[in-house]
């Protein structure tokens, strides 16, 4: 969030849990991190978040997971192609660590400024 706040861009953080999909957005970045140590999927809360969200379809998009689990490479797979499957392009993905490795990584990213 602050990498990509150090860009200028206003970053608001849902949680799919609580609350809905704020509308008005320019660029998506959706993380995860395993159930459990053997965890391949996407939590079925997320997937009924993203298909419930609206207004996803050509949005660019972000996808990360945590370093947790052993299957957090399958783990990331299902979650691009849960994004994908609701008509979210893509643009790159990441295993994160730290959250500092999670700042930097979002101080590079590519996103532009929105025209709404």
């Amino acid at each position: 969030m602050r990498g990509i706040e150090r860009q200028g861009h206003e970053v608001t953080l849902v949680n799919a849990k609580t609350e809905l999909l704020p509308t008005l957005f320019s660029y998506i970045a959706v993380g995860t991190v395993a159930a459990s140590v053997f965890s391949k999927t996407v939590p079925e809360l997320l997937s009924a978040f993203l298909g419930t969200a609206g207004q996803l379809t050509g949005k660019r998009c972000y996808a990360f997971v945590g370093r947790n689990g052993l299957r957090r490479r399958k783990l990331l797979a299902s979650l691009m192609k849960t994004m994908e499957k609701e008509g979210m392009y893509l643009k790159t993905s990441d295993i994160l660590g730290t959250a500092a490795e999670a700042e930097a990584i979002g101080s590079r990213l590519r996103i532009e400024k929105s025209k709404m």
